[in-house]
């Protein structure tokens, strides 16, 4: 199974690999978005390590459940041959009706079939009013036209 653009990346097609995982990561569909990775792919999400797809499925679904209303936006920040580094940010609501933007950073490894083999991923979270939502596309992917992380000041 392929999953383009392919390493070795571009300024072009590393961005595109960003976009379409934000894309399906705003689709809150863990089997989908597992699909991207490799069957045997690592990854440390904080302080979780995981290895394959199906912990990654039950991640994300407890993930998910957990952080309603989730939005994301991820940002290239570095690329080199079969690697990427991104920032990124989301917002969600607790069980508890509080609201918090995530702000993070990934690095991302891929084989040559472009599925991603290792994810490391470190997040700070931080409570935030409703009023203070920077985030408000309809559930799913994020338009176009909405603001990047670098416009939006974050």
């Amino acid at each position: 199974m392929s999953r383009p653009p392919l390493p070795p990346f571009t300024a072009l097609t590393a961005a595109r690999k960003v976009r379409l995982a934000e894309d399906a990561w705003n689709s809150r569909d863990p089997d989908a978005v597992s699909r991207a990775y490799t069957p045997d792919s690592r990854w440390r999400n904080r302080s979780t390590f995981l290895s394959g797809r199906e912990q990654i499925v039950a991640f994300l679904a407890e993930k998910w459940q957990k952080e309603q209303e989730y939005r994301l936006i991820k940002e290239l920040w570095a690329f080199h041959s079969n690697r990427i580094a991104v920032r990124f940010a989301y917002e969600w609501r607790g069980p508890a009706g509080q609201w918090i933007r995530s702000h993070g950073n990934e690095n991302w490894r891929f084989d040559a079939a472009g599925l991603m083999a290792e994810r490391h991923a470190s997040i700070n979270d931080l409570a935030i009013d409703a009023a203070d939502r920077l985030f408000h596309w309809p559930l799913g992917r994020r338009p176009r036209e909405h603001p990047s992380l670098s416009d939006l000041g974050l």
